[in-house]
């Protein structure tokens, strides 16, 4: 007797949904996945610049260091397909990669549509069906007459039309970028098949700023400074690295990171920011510094003698919050107001008042509670044969190339466990 080939539909063809189906697939299921968007992987064609972070070069420890919410959830996914499993499958298929700073791994080419072209033609290896502009509106399930619990049997489409499969995955994405098509689909079908949604909030996403001075900065860079992100005066964050002033406040590498652990504990809150301009000086090296600038520049006022410690624009600003006047000549400024200024440039304080919404939000906080999916598995702990895979689940990570991991392991291991659950059938 000829054996009975198990069919699995999976929903979206983003990096998650296509790494479970290439997972599936490879074992000798039969995979079809349903995509609403013209073509698979829009997210994915624009992370990272359109250059692709695809994961990063870390040891696993400093992988669950980074990941903000239910990293222990992610244990099985990670050791069953890590990271460096996902630069093997990369390399062995053709995109040579190379590792940038922070160990961020991007495809040598620096475009995003080589990861996208590995994947797809994996997927076209292995027989998977892709249905483009294809709308998901609900699951289809069944009750098993022995037990009564509930099944899914495949997915009812937006014109009615019904797809029965032996197993479904839900991997829409979140809620962020949703010109991608993420569009919260998946939670609206998890949330009607029993399953608890936490609330969804933007993240890795720029800040909203209560200072004017900010605003009036829009378009200046900031290399090499640090910042730090208190609440109550407690530390909550601190990183070196670069930032963006923006019409609305701030944004850049350090300033998304940031916004994760904001999101995860303050969303909606004012916090304290305190920007450190000269990270690399003491203050006592740094009041030196201003010394020896000062001892050069004595005759001259105050704003016309900071031209060597920031950027022209920052200039005015900074003369106005040191609270010394502007026309000051150099030689009568006090030790007290000097001293002053150095904890100024030190320390310059900022004021969040929250974030920007999901169109600017590289990724989605919150979403299907990981005490409804079962960590060794990705299948849902309420509907039998239903497995979840990438951001639609209640996981995720800092900036680096680290969600992005999240989606291949998850995926991976809901694929690979659809096809082992189809051998324990046979």
């Amino acid at each position: 007797m000829g054996r009975n080939i198990k069919t699995c539909l999976i929903i979206g063809a983003g990096a998650a949904g296509m790494m479970a189906a290439y997972a599936a697939a490879s074992k000798g299921v039969s995979v079809t996945i349903l995509e609403k968007n013209e073509k698979a992987g829009k997210k994915l064609f624009i992370t990272g610049k359109g250059r692709c972070n695809v994961t990063n070069d870390c040891e696993p420890e400093t992988f669950f260091e980074n990941v903000i919410s239910n990293p222990k959830f992610l244990y099985s996914a990670f050791y069953t397909f890590d990271n460096f499993a996902v630069m093997n499958l990369m390399e062995e298929n053709g995109c040579k990669l190379k590792t940038e700073r922070g160990n961020r791994v991007f495809p040598v080419s620096d475009h995003s549509s080589d990861i996208i072209k590995v994947l797809l033609e994996l997927l076209k290896k292995h027989g998977v069906k892709i249905l483009y502009h294809t709308t998901v509106k609900t699951l289809h399930l069944k009750e098993n007459e022995i037990n009564h619990e509930m099944i899914t049997d495949g997915v009812i489409l937006s014109d009615g039309k019904v797809i029965k499969a032996d197993y479904v995955v839900l991997a829409t994405g979140g809620n962020s970028y949703p010109l991608t098509g993420s569009t919260g689909d998946g939670y609206h079908m998890a949330e009607e098949t029993g399953h608890r949604i936490q609330e969804i909030k933007p993240a890795l996403v720029p800040f909203l700023m209560k200072e004017e001075w900010c605003m009036s900065l829009q378009g200046l860079a900031l290399k090499n400074v640090t910042l730090t992100m208190k609440d109550r005066g407690k530390t909550i964050y601190h990183e070196f690295g670069e930032m963006l002033f923006t019409h609305f406040g701030i944004s850049g590498p350090l300033v998304l990171s940031a916004s994760s652990l904001y999101v995860k504990k303050n969303y909606g809150k004012e916090v304290s920011l305190f920007l450190d301009l000269k990270p690399a000086l003491t203050e006592e090296q740094l009041d030196k510094r201003l010394l020896r600038d000062f001892e050069e520049n004595k005759n001259r006022q105050f704003k016309n003698a900071l031209d060597g410690l920031f950027p022209s624009r920052l200039i005015p600003v900074m003369v106005e919050l040191s609270g010394i006047l502007a026309e000051k000549p150099v030689h009568e400024i006090t030790r007290e107001e000097r001293k002053k200024f150095v904890s100024l440039i030190k320390n310059l304080p900022m004021t969040v008042t929250g974030v920007r919404d999901f169109k600017e939000a590289i990724i989605t906080q919150g979403g299907v509670s990981v005490k409804d999916i079962n960590p060794s598995t990705m299948e849902s702990k309420k509907v039998k044969a239903l497995y979840f895979a990438g951001e639609i689940m209640d996981v995720d990570a800092l900036t680096g190339g680290f969600n992005l991991q999240i989606a291949w392991s998850s995926g991976f291991l809901a694929g690979s466990s659809i096809a082992q659950a189809t051998e324990y059938e046979e």
